[in-house]
């Protein structure tokens, strides 16, 4: 282990859903089932490269702008979404969803990375929070489809 300072805040999480890569990549990227399990507030707009969609939450009001960097159905999503506390020129942190077929297929596992966090306490807070949050959404997104229930519903308000 070195004792060199560290430059970014990044972290990773990931979960098995119990459906085929095609599935989980579509609930992401499509806004009318991001709206019915993760973005409380709605989600205007499907995740394709090049694209300015819009996540609206009811724990954070008021919507955020996400910029797709990279779709590359049914395996990876890139997107950046502005942070305070970031690293980045312009502002942003990057997130990454990778789906990765488990079980012959008809499993994935779904993970998530946000990298991009400044390495001071309020990047870290940002970071935690954040890293609590894609936790949440990846429960979410496992129970959705899974079982057509919504996690969040009445869960912040």
């Amino acid at each position: 282990m070195t004792n060199e300072p560290v430059a970014e805040l990044s972290f990773t999480v990931s979960g098995r859903v119990a459906r085929p890569c095609a599935e989980a990549y579509e609930a992401v990227a499509d806004p009318e089932q991001l709206s019915r399990y993760f973005t409380t507030g709605g989600a205007k707009g499907r995740l394709e490269a090049g694209a300015q969609v819009e996540w609206d939450f009811a724990d954070f009001p008021g919507a955020f702008p996400v910029t797709v960097i990279e779709a590359d159905p049914p395996h990876r999503l890139v997107i950046e979404w502005g942070a305070e506390a970031s690293v980045s020129k312009s502002g942003t942190t990057r997130v990454t969803f990778e789906f990765e077929p488990i079980d012959g297929g008809s499993r994935t596992l779904v993970t998530i990375t946000e990298t991009s966090w400044l390495a001071t306490p309020d990047g870290a807070k940002a970071a935690f929070g954040n890293c609590e949050g894609w936790t949440g959404m990846l429960a979410a997104l496992k129970v959705w489809l899974e079982h057509g229930i919504n996690l969040r519903e009445g869960f912040y308000r």
